[in-house]
């Protein structure tokens, strides 16, 4: 008697575990049949049920039905993902687990009956195991296939096929963000190569000591500098605004300086991508003392201190100079020699102002989270507006300064584009007017700088925008450095209502196509596209064409009726209900449910109340990180990363309530309150496409590695890239393609490095088929741009920045790491 109860209490407690899983999937299934979606779960549903109630009452049928839904699992699986093994996991690794519990001899010793020996193995059983083994079959065939992969090689060209280098700086120097104002991230240097890569070492690291965490710090506190190599020094910047020079072959600290930035509490980003560097031409005369009385003085907005001498170095002349843009609106020049402030600059200050002529001046509104742009006779700024705060934001304004004295030359106003004069006392430039936040590039040659232009707030609704504002808003601007008049504008997105503002730095590249060479200008965007421009004109040297974008925008908005894109692409192909992921089926189910409870139509979906599925996301297929082109091999190294987001509009009532955060209420009355959009009739809800687990719910890879000939506009080879290491909870690497950001770097002898996946490792890769060749394990997050260069010991120094990102979550650090192959 009681071993038939222990026989019925297991029998039941397995069929009741099958049942609730069936009701689930019944359940769950009939609403998504309902919202359009497939008929899996629900037909699953009633399967899962019955194989529970046969079990429950002691019936061996249940192994027959439980085989024959595990089979057609399998089908369904194989006809909606094919041999993708993170898509068949998803489907079936419940009913395959279960199916191994069915299959236990305690549980089938209960089901066979003690009339069948303990060995016994009646058909159903023996269906259901042979089923499984199909199943183990396929998953482990799954293994060896990966259907995102794109193999290939690139075509080997000699230096002298291409165009000859557009620089004369030092192999062994870094002197601008990209290494050059081209932003190339391309380093002559060939001493690392595929065949000894696999050495590299620590040479030596260094600790800033400037660690994410401090109180007041925003959510984007983030390490993202690319250094400097000047002479035999490394200049960067710190998150806090530190500006810290080492001995580029020790690491030994030469000197330090600390702006002392102001109302760190009001701040959207906290962070300083690099610095950028000048050297005044031999033949240059130092500037007069009637020029430096020229330069504009210091005023500080109502309210502020008065700016105080930040260093006790100062120096009267500086034939060399570091630029330094802060988080609370100014620039300051310091010596590189010294770490002195240059006072000749700035009106006997040393910097200048960003917020003179501002309207709506208020402490975290406008700075520079971007190096700024060096001229032989000028500094371009630009500088980051609030996103989706208020439609009552500062100036986009660009503006160009004399090198030397900081005084202003001329200011170019996107929402008034005619005038670059500087204003009138009393007047300010265009309020909400689009702003350029990322990095520019020049070519000093042609006398132009190449703006990547974003939008004027609020993203997501803009049906208060003007003429100027839809000319110049998510496009690149061609300026004259001379006067900052507009020679070109090239439009990557129509009206932008997806935060789909140009992140990257324009990488210039002169372009062998057939027989002549084209100075030609690479825009990487969010969306994925890839302009290739002749950068005299902004005529497209790859084709692009406009295609029909959908329709119905909010109330009091409109939507363009097309859209460009180019030919070259990593624009993914429109998402589905077989896309979405999960760990179980049952997560999938609810991602399923919830995609299709989205307005989505595919890339440019308009922003709607009842919420919409952006892809991809607003983080972009490519970021601030950009690509990195070779001018020998007329290639492009790329990471194109895709992770969907959803929007929802949210009718505001009035202008002060906060709609999306009410829990949210500023502190101190001066920090952002993010996506209210005080001002316009919607504030927005934006949140990455996640499941209830919190992964994301479209199925991975969600980042790549992958190369492009530029002279054909034609991807080579694509590969995943990154594993789930530091990103699961249970440690392991397994590579599932991961996001990036942060670029790549290209070098002579071939090779490629990135250190910004959100695995906290940096890699070398071949760039003639993307293989990777060797990796080494970072203390933090690696969210920023490597460079590389030559120390005087002779050896080639790989700088890899480690400081993780705030809003990515990856782990804080202050490390800077230099690799070099063993000394001889």
């Amino acid at each position: 008697m009681e071993e038939a109860r222990s026989r019925s209490r297991l029998l039941i407690a397995a069929g009741v575990l099958l049942a609730l899983c069936g009701l689930v999937l019944a359940a769950a299934g009939l609403w998504l049949v309902l919202l359009g979606g497939s008929w899996y779960y629900v037909l699953a549903g009633p399967a899962f049920v019955a194989s529970g109630l046969l079990l429950m009452r002691g019936r061996p049928a249940a192994w027959w039905l439980y085989a024959a839904l595990v089979a057609a699992t399998l089908a369904w699986s194989l006809w909606e993902v094919g041999l993708d093994w993170w898509g068949l996991a998803a489907r079936g690794d419940v009913p395959f687990v279960l199916g191994l519990v069915l299959l236990l001899p305690p549980l089938a010793r209960r089901l066979i009956g003690p009339r069948h020996g303990r060995r016994a193995w009646p058909g159903g059983r023996l269906a259901l195991a042979g089923v499984l083994l199909v199943y183990l079959g396929v998953a482990v065939a799954s293994w060896f296939v990966d259907p995102f992969r794109l193999e290939g090689a690139m075509p080997a060209r000699a230096a002298t096929d291409a165009a000859p280098p557009a620089d004369n700086l030092p192999p062994g120097e870094w002197h601008a963000y990209g290494r050059t104002g081209y932003g190339q991230r391309y380093s002559p240097l060939d001493q690392l190569t595929p065949e000894n890569v696999r050495g590299l070492e620590v040479a030596w690291t260094y600790r800033t000591g400037d660690v994410r965490g401090q109180p007041g710090d925003p959510e984007e506190t983030t390490f993202q500098v690319t250094p400097l190599k000047v002479g035999e020094r490394l200049y960067l910047c710190t998150p806090h605004q530190l500006v810290i020079a080492l001995d580029a072959t020790t690491g030994r600290q030469v000197w330090r300086y600390e702006p002392r930035i102001r109302d760190q509490l009001a701040l959207q980003h906290l962070t300083c991508r690099g610095l950028s560097y000048h050297r005044r031409d031999s033949g240059a005369a130092p500037p007069s003392a009637a020029s430096v009385a020229t330069a504009t003085p210091d005023p500080q907005p109502a309210g502020w201190p008065v700016a105080a001498q930040e260093a006790a170095r100062t120096v009267d002349d500086c034939p060399e100079k570091l630029f330094m843009p802060t988080a609370d609106g100014r620039v300051i020049a310091l010596d590189p020699q010294t770490g002195g402030v240059c006072t000749r600059f700035g009106g006997g200050t040393g910097q200048i102002n960003l917020w003179e002529g501002m309207p709506h001046v208020r402490p975290g509104a406008y700075y520079s989270t971007s190096p700024v742009v060096v001229t032989r006779q000028l500094l371009i700024v630009g500088g980051t507006v609030l996103d989706n705060v208020s439609t009552r934001e500062a100036s986009g304004v660009i503006r160009g300064y004399d090198i030397e004295t900081g005084a202003l030359v001329w200011a170019w106003d996107p929402g008034n584009p005619e005038r670059t004069t500087p204003l009138a006392p009393g007047e300010t430039y265009t309020a909400n007017s689009p702003n350029s936040w990322s990095i520019a590039s020049v070519d000093e040659e042609l006398g132009l700088v190449y703006l990547p232009m974003g939008n004027q707030p609020p993203d997501q609704w803009g049906g208060a925008r003007g003429p100027a504002t839809e000319r110049y808003s998510s496009s690149i601007v061609a300026l004259e450095i001379a006067t900052g008049r507009p020679r070109w504008v090239f439009h990557t997105v129509h009206h932008d209502l997806w935060d789909y503002d140009v992140p990257s730095q324009p990488s210039l590249i002169d372009l062998r196509q057939g027989e002549r060479i084209v100075p030609a200008l690479v825009q990487p965007t969010k969306q994925g596209d890839l302009y290739v421009l002749d950068r005299r004109t902004g005529q497209p040297l790859v084709p692009v064409r406009e295609v029909p974008a959908p329709q119905g925008a909010a109330e009091g908005d409109w939507t363009a009726p097309t859209q460009p894109a180019s030919a070259l692409s990593f624009a993914p192909p429109p998402l589905t209900g077989a896309d979405m992921w999960g760990a179980t089926p049952f997560d999938q189910l609810a991602c399923r449910i919830a995609f299709h409870r989205l307005r989505y139509e595919g890339r440019f979906t308009p922003p709607s109340e009842r919420g919409t599925l952006v892809y991809p996301g607003n983080f972009g297929v490519f970021n601030w990180g950009s690509i990195a082109v070779d001018p020998q091999r007329q290639i492009a190294f790329t990471t194109p990363t895709y992770l969907a987001f959803t929007s929802r509009l949210i009718k505001r009532p009035d202008e002060k309530s906060l709609v999306v955060q009410p829990g949210n209420a500023p502190q101190h009355g001066i920090l952002p309150a993010l996506n209210e959009n005080f001002g316009a009739p919607y504030a927005v809800e934006l949140k990455p496409f996640l499941s209830v687990l919190g992964i994301p719910c479209q199925r991975p890879p969600w980042g790549y590695v992958a190369g492009v000939d530029l002279t054909t506009g034609q991807v080579v080879w694509q590969h995943r890239n990154g594993t789930v290491r530091d990103l699961a909870p249970v440690p392991l690497p397994l590579r599932m393609g991961v996001p990036n950001l942060g670029g790549p770097l290209l070098t002579a002898a071939g090779l490629a490095f990135l250190s910004g996946t959100l695995d906290y490792y940096v890699r070398a890769y071949d760039v003639r088929d993307g293989r990777e060749l060797w990796k080494a394990r970072l203390p933090a997050g690696g969210q920023a741009t490597p460079m590389t260069y030559l120390g005087a010991d002779g050896r080639q120094y790989l700088l890899v920045v480690a400081g993780g990102h705030g809003s990515l979550g990856t782990k804080a650090g202050d490390h800077v790491i230099a690799y070099a192959l063993p000394p001889r």
